[in-house]
């Protein structure tokens, strides 16, 4: 029998009725970060879990997907499921070709394993350094992991706040894959675009084999979503980073939606209106193409047509 779950004290579930966004995203459209959590009674939530979200499965992913206008998604491991992979590994696999995934593994993991994963459409594994999400991230046992997925040709995600990238850019450019960086590394919107903490990220992506997703502006900016001229402009505070990288690295670049949002506490975006965000920082149609269409499926669907 399965166990019930309760959700954390005050979590937000995602926005129910997304608006049709007035930007028409291009043909081939991937939605690069996105996750599905559980639901809890087919796919348990991991014991180790520091939170405990609401139910949000394959189906409401692809009607998402559907109602956006959005062609393939990269389904990315939630830590709620620690390292069982099932409900991402479903989710891949139900969608008919039309989704990869990004998984979290152990340093035991076995060859066969792996080879399992690759073969149902995992091509990453995960490495998560927020303290507030996982209760440590042992860098031996990373290095370990990495070097038995370099042969696949896969890659690893990491997530990071940007203050701590100091500490961790001697570890990230020592791993033997590319990287692909969440959230544009969570810099602090608040200060410079031009100041020493984005520098020091630029200079990282330019000197290594890094691919970022310019991601996230809810989870980034201080403004939120405002009302201007009657419209609705979101997270502008979070535009300048966002457009400096697909300037600075417009063949590396990736978008999500990081739907469901997990463990947001401030309010829960419209996706429609995170769409809408897009040509905000992506502003001419080649560097929309390179980010929606063309980067994420030369990382995710080599060879493939959009």
């Amino acid at each position: 029998m399965s166990t019930p779950f309760t959700k954390s004290p005050g979590w937000l579930d995602w926005y129910r009725n997304p608006s049709t966004p007035r930007f028409t995203l291009p043909h081939g459209t991937v939605d690069a970060h996105c996750h599905v959590f559980g639901p809890g009674a087919e796919f348990p939530f991991a014991p180790e879990r520091k939170y405990t979200p609401g139910d949000a499965g394959k189906a409401e992913l692809f009607a998402l997907r559907d109602h956006l206008g959005v062609s393939r998604n990269v389904i990315v491991q939630a830590t709620c499921h620690g390292a069982d992979n099932s409900a991402m590994v479903d989710a891949v696999q139900a969608s008919g070709g039309r989704a990869r995934g990004v998984a979290t593994v152990r340093p035991d993991v076995t060859d066969a394993e792996l080879r399992r994963l690759d073969e149902a459409g995992v091509r990453g594994v995960r490495f998560n350094f927020l303290k507030r999400l996982v209760s440590a991230a042992p860098q031996d046992d990373l290095a370990a992991i990495a070097k038995k997925i370099a042969p696949l040709g896969w890659h690893v995600v990491i997530y990071f706040e940007g203050a701590d990238l100091e500490d961790l850019e001697s570890f990230f450019g020592a791993l033997p894959t590319p990287l692909v960086v969440d959230h544009m590394g969570r810099p602090d919107v608040a200060k410079p675009v031009d100041g020493p903490e984005f520098g020091r990220f630029l200079r990282f992506v330019n000197s290594n084999d890094v691919w970022v997703k310019v991601s996230c502006p809810e989870r980034l900016s201080v403004t939120g979503p405002s009302a201007l001229d009657g419209e609705q402009h979101a997270y502008t505070d979070a535009v300048p980073f966002g457009r400096r990288v697909i300037e600075e690295f417009p063949d590396r670049v990736l978008w999500g939606t990081d739907w469901p949002h997990p463990n947001l506490t401030g309010h829960m975006p419209d996706d429609g209106l995170l769409v809408d965000y897009i040509p905000q920082v992506a502003v001419t149609p080649e560097q929309q193409h390179k980010l929606l269409v063309a980067n994420p499926m030369r990382l995710y669907w080599p060879g493939e047509e959009a």
